[in-house]
């Protein structure tokens, strides 16, 4: 019999069904004899979250991208300038840009975003980070106490992951991203490595992934076409939006995977997606559909044309490779375009 640690499957559960489940779980903390320290940190992480989910609900309907990149870069410095650039063509494409709202690459976001189109998740430390003057004050400002809920919710919002040269975190805020999505724990977006033109900072990340895993084997060749190294603000907006081209989002119903798109796909299209990746389907074929009865909670969502297929939960290199063919597919003038699979 499963422990209470092991994650049901059950029928769709309603909003009112996982309060009470969270409550039952609250109140077995005390019989569990849980220490001052964790009972402490869960109820600070609840309370940051139910509050951050409150803020980001507002903006639901809004495409997001989030911009890392070093806290401690100066603002005459070329990347500083990229930020600036880059989230003020994304916000005069009506995305918003969300940082972690400190200085350097995210101010650099939030400038050139402007405080109506910025979310900003703040974190509390003991030295170098504080809200950064467009977002002190604003509404749109969540502050944070553990790096685990920011994360979550940099990921779980987001449309796009942009990286700026930074250090430490900036890198593993990168490799989270990829990690989530090659493993199929978060929904597929674009992740876009931004230099200056000429620069080598992403470049040489690129050589040690390309040397070390995957010529170790450590990655599969698909999994390279998780990210994208770009060495202009043009290039970067072009990576994230057309992405957005034909595919819209991704759900998983039951057992199978429906993918979103904003216009019909193709007969074309769809034997093509069906001879060239049957590699990631375990049964059956890719085929239009409906929206599913238990999509209802997204009813905005409905009108959209979807495919749905019984994914293996293993390539989503290969699952992000098709949604590029299909995008690039439907966005010529006449039939599928080419791609090499």
């Amino acid at each position: 019999m499963p422990d209470e640690s092991t994650p049901r499957r059950p029928r769709s559960q309603t909003v009112s069904e996982f309060v009470r489940d969270i409550k039952e779980t609250a109140d077995r903390l005390e019989a569990d004899g849980i220490g001052r320290g964790e009972a402490k940190l869960l109820s600070t992480a609840l309370r940051e979250l139910r509050y951050a989910f409150k803020v980001f609900s507002q903006y639901r309907g809004k495409r997001k991208v989030t911009v890392f990149g070093s806290a401690r870069t100066k603002p005459d410095h070329p990347t500083y300038q990229l930020a600036v650039e880059f989230s003020r063509q994304m916000a005069a494409l009506d995305y918003i840009t969300v940082t972690g709202a400190g200085g350097g690459i995210m101010e650099a976001g939030h400038v050139g975003a402007g405080r109506d189109m910025s979310l900003g998740l703040n974190i509390l430390l003991p030295f170098e980070q504080s809200a950064n003057p467009v977002m002190t004050g604003s509404d749109r400002l969540m502050t944070m106490r553990y790096f685990f809920t920011r994360k979550l919710m940099f990921v779980k919002e987001t449309d796009a992951v942009v990286l700026f040269p930074g250090g430490f975190g900036t890198h593993d805020e990168g490799f989270e991203a990829l990690t989530l999505i090659q493993t199929g724990k978060s929904h597929i977006f674009p992740v876009v490595m931004v230099d200056q033109p000429g620069g080598t900072y992403w470049k040489r990340f690129n050589d040690f992934i390309e040397h070390e895993l995957l010529g170790n084997k450590l990655i599969s060749p698909a999994d390279m076409g998780l990210y994208k190294v770009c060495l202009s603000v043009e290039e970067a907006v072009q990576e994230v939006t057309n992405f957005y081209r034909v595919y819209h989002s991704m759900r998983y119903v039951r057992k199978d995977l429906m993918m979103r798109f904003i216009k019909p796909i193709s007969d074309t299209t769809l034997a093509y997606v069906n001879l060239n990746y049957k590699d990631i389907i375990w049964e059956g074929d890719i085929a239009r559909s409906e929206a599913d009865p238990m999509e209802a909670n997204e009813p905005h969502l409905a009108s959209l044309f979807r495919l749905r297929f019984k994914f293996d939960r293993h390539g989503h290199a290969r699952l992000r490779h098709m949604i590029d063919y299909i995008n690039e597919a439907e966005s010529q003038p006449t039939g599928a375009g080419k791609m090499d699979v």
